[in-house]
């Protein structure tokens, strides 16, 4: 993150320093820099420039309002895949024309619902999701636009949780299969294919799997005659979690669909969420106990997995910093772990790092995405506070869960 460093021996995010919202705030909590956001998606846009794509953010990434607002603003749509998330980024202000309706497990009323809010398009991705959508604007006399979610059985050399697009995976119709169901598609009355749909899969680092994604749909688009308003490219674009990663070359990339773009004479659909929001958010935590351990100590925090999940999920790596820097150092091992009953609440293991104490404090960095968006009340424990920063100035978001109201739930 561009706004986060240190100012002597203190943690600061753009021009305040997180101790001085600790005054104010027990932990743990997000917090983001709006700075970064801003940043992360005008690069973004500015990058594709050249085909002017619609930008839809994949709301599933961190779908709080004040940061959909955000990015509306900007000029954001919204790539959406629950009713929930769709009135959310209708309600942020995003007009529905930006908005994409996603995910394989639409219900009837979730299509009625978008039907009726006059999205720009719904993604089926399957045979009978598109029949529904057909039979539900049939009843409600309207000609709905529709995309159609292809499964190139490409590996994304990714995480195999993450992966969507092999053959494997649950996501979308296998090229075969659209192409027997085509003409069933073109017989529908309250339909129009006006879009194809493709996602490889999430936190992809390489562009090697791009390319083969696009040769799969110029190729599958002029084999068919396809006459498309839309082609949706999807998201999935990385981001660096460690010093060793490097994220895509999405300048590179850019040429490449600049290219795809012309020949076929659509308009490209991207949709980012991690690499918009995923290094804008820290989650701030405090060192509850310090136990000895048989091969490492356990440094126990406050959060835990039910706040931030990705670890538990993912084995993902997440570096944490402290928020008050000092010279000494720890000599040997320790873990980070949270207070969940569960051995996957950890957060991951250091050696020789800096000296620590209870009741001091910690940031874990990058967890914009996927972070708040996938905590839960796991344990009874309420939801955590979400805090934005504005240069030297911070706003709650969302406010920490009432316990009562939780335990009367």
């Amino acid at each position: 993150m561009q706004n986060l460093r240190y100012v002597g021996k203190n943690l600061f995010i753009e021009k305040l320093s997180i101790r001085n919202i600790l005054k104010k705030n027990k932990t743990p909590f997000y917090i983001y820099s709006e700075n970064q956001i801003v940043i992360n998606f005008l690069k973004f846009v500015n990058t594709f420039k050249k085909t002017n794509p619609l930008v839809c953010f994949a709301a599933k990434s961190n779908s709080n309002l004040n940061i959909l607002r955000i990015l509306g603003k900007l000029g954001a749509g919204a790539d959406v895949v629950s009713v929930g998330e769709l009135l959310k980024a209708l309600k942020s202000g995003i007009k529905p024309n930006k908005i994409v309706f996603s995910g394989v497990g639409k219900t009837e009323e979730e299509l009625k619902i978008a039907i009726n809010k006059k999205i720009l398009l719904i993604n089926c991705e399957s045979e009978s999701e598109a029949k529904l959508v057909n039979n539900i604007a049939k009843r409600l006399r309207k000609k709905v636009s529709i995309g159609f979610r292809l499964n190139p059985n490409i590996d994304a050399k990714t995480h195999k949780n993450i992966s969507t697009g092999k053959a494997e995976n649950k996501f979308g119709l296998s090229i075969k299969n659209f192409k027997a169901f085509l003409k069933t598609i073109k017989s529908f009355k309250n339909v129009r294919l006006d879009a194809l749909s493709v996602h490889i899969g999430s936190q992809i680092l390489n562009d090697s799997p791009f390319k083969k994604t696009l040769n799969v749909m110029s190729k599958l688009i002029k084999e068919l005659k396809l006459n498309l308003k839309y082609v949706d490219l999807g998201g999935g674009f990385g981001i660096n979690y460690t010093d060793k990663e490097k994220p895509i070359n999405l300048s590179k990339y850019s040429k490449l669909v600049e290219n795809f773009a012309k020949k076929l004479n659509c308009k490209i659909i991207f949709e980012p969420g991690r690499s918009i929001i995923g290094n804008t958010g820290l989650l701030i935590s405090k060192i509850q106990f310090i136990k000895k351990g048989t091969n490492k100590n356990f440094v126990i925090l406050d959060a835990g997995m039910n706040d931030f999940m990705r670890p538990a999920l993912y084995e993902a790596f997440h570096k944490i910093i402290p928020i008050s820097k000092r010279s000494s150092k720890i000599r040997g091992k320790i873990e980070f772990v949270g207070p969940i009953c569960e051995s996957t609440c950890k957060f991951g293991v250091y050696k020789n790092y800096q000296k620590l104490n209870e009741n001091e404090f910690v940031a874990i960095t990058n967890v914009g995405a996927y972070g708040s968006s996938l905590s839960s009340n796991y344990n009874t424990r309420p939801l955590i506070a979400e805090i934005l920063i504005n240069k030297n100035k911070f706003r709650y978001i969302r406010k920490k869960q009432n316990l009562l109201k939780l335990i009367n739930s």
